[in-house]
């Protein structure tokens, strides 16, 4: 190597002798803590747990109506001038029928009507049902107690 090449690294000394005042420092790594949290499962019990189903036989109760209708005839046997409207009176419909007759001039007879009369009863039908209706069962068990599919396992 040469003389040239080589680099002037200062030596501590030599900052003395020029007379610069420089401060020494030095670097102290410190230590830190840090706290992890973990977690576990801990089995403190077992429970089993059944469901049982039951079917009761019921009888399923509801009304329902029914309508029917009466029909009579009732002869009038008279003439008209024109044919008269259907009317009601009360429950009753009156439904005329009128026919015509060739006479020497031609008129209306009204021949009879007929009167329709609602009815409406009510019944209570009966059916039986089938229902089913779950209930739980629930056991607790002894923590070390194994449970129904590692006993399988083994």
């Amino acid at each position: 190597m040469h003389a040239a090449d080589e680099e002037h690294i200062p030596v501590l000394d030599e900052s003395l002798r020029t007379g610069a005042h420089t401060h020494s420092e030095e670097v102290i790594p410190l230590v830190e803590e840090t706290a992890s949290i973990g977690k576990r499962e801990v089995v403190k019990g077992r429970v089993r747990v059944q469901t049982v189903t039951e079917t009761i036989e019921e009888l399923a109760r509801a009304d329902v109506q029914r309508e029917s209708v009466e029909v009579t005839r009732v002869p009038i046997d008279r003439m008209v001038e024109t044919a008269p409207e259907i009317r009601t009176e009360g429950d009753v419909t009156i439904l005329p029928i009128v026919e015509e007759v060739l006479v020497v001039e031609k008129r209306l007879v009204l021949k009879e009507e007929r009167h329709i009369r609602r009815r409406v009863t009510t019944e209570t039908a009966e059916v039986p049902v089938t229902l089913r209706k779950q209930r739980a069962i629930v056991e607790r068990v002894a923590p070390d107690t194994p449970a129904p599919e590692e006993e399988i396992s083994r």
